[in-house]
């Protein structure tokens, strides 16, 4: 796959909202918290994240290691390299072309692997990175039912159930060790906003900045989760995630 996953008007929103918006901040607290609990890298972990954007999160994977990004967009691509100083490799899934195997403690494929046609394929090339022992960290959207002009903008083949997400691990070189909700407490406005746009004919526009102050009482509610992942399970939210481990 060697064409953008997205739209380009995606990829420059992303880049005008990744430090600001309540999703993208949130976001990272939360997935800070589940790789300090559940993922557990070793000190100073060598790190790949494919498909990291605009790069936003990989100064927060950095806590964990060094990292490597990678991103077939070439002008996302750009944006991340001129944010780390550094290169952003190329190269598409499944095949990872270029990246070395075994090598990584950590993989994150963070919002990704649903923009793949051959998931299997991906979770399989993802885990070729991984030394043995080493972990991967995968984000996908929950709920088909869910399924609104906002996939359709970002090119998704698929949101995931639960027993999807487990069955797609189990079926790869992986052994699974956890899988959950997150996004969870404000999962029932997110289910009547998306709701509302159906009904209305509106849709792809739930990543506009809020006002300020709705932005931030959102990215408090959603990084109060930071607090409960890894813990306990998370009721039904926005998000799944897996954790599994190269055998």
């Amino acid at each position: 796959m060697g064409f953008p996953l997205m739209e380009r008007v995606v990829y420059d929103r992303m880049a005008e909202l990744d430090e600001l918006h309540w999703w993208y901040r949130a976001r990272r607290e939360v997935l800070d918290a589940l790789i300090r609990r559940t993922v557990q890298p070793p000190k100073d972990a060598r790190v790949l994240e494919v498909g990291c954007g605009t790069g936003h999160n990989i100064r927060m994977l950095e806590r964990f290691g060094s990292v490597d990004g990678i991103e077939i967009d070439p002008e996302a691509r750009g944006f991340a390299e001129r944010r780390l100083g550094r290169e952003v490799s190329s190269a598409a899934l499944p095949e990872l072309s270029g990246i070395e195997r075994s090598r990584y403690d950590l993989v994150a494929a963070l919002d990704v692997v649903e923009h793949i046609d051959d998931d299997n394929a991906a979770i399989a090339g993802l885990a070729s990175c991984l030394k043995p022992g080493g972990k991967l960290l995968v984000t996908v959207p929950a709920h088909q039912w869910m399924w609104s002009a906002h996939d359709e903008l970002n090119h998704h083949k698929r949101r995931y159930s639960k027993r999807g997400l487990r069955s797609l691990i189990e079926g790869s070189p992986l052994r699974l060790d956890a899988l959950g909700y997150f996004n969870s407490l404000l999962f029932p406005l997110a289910v009547g906003a998306r709701l509302a746009a159906k009904a209305t004919g509106r849709g792809g526009g739930d990543d506009a900045l809020p006002p300020k102050p709705v932005n931030y009482a959102f990215e408090r509610a959603f990084a109060a989760e930071r607090r409960l992942i890894g813990k306990f399970p998370l009721p039904p939210g926005l998000s799944l995630f897996a954790v599994a481990t190269a055998t």
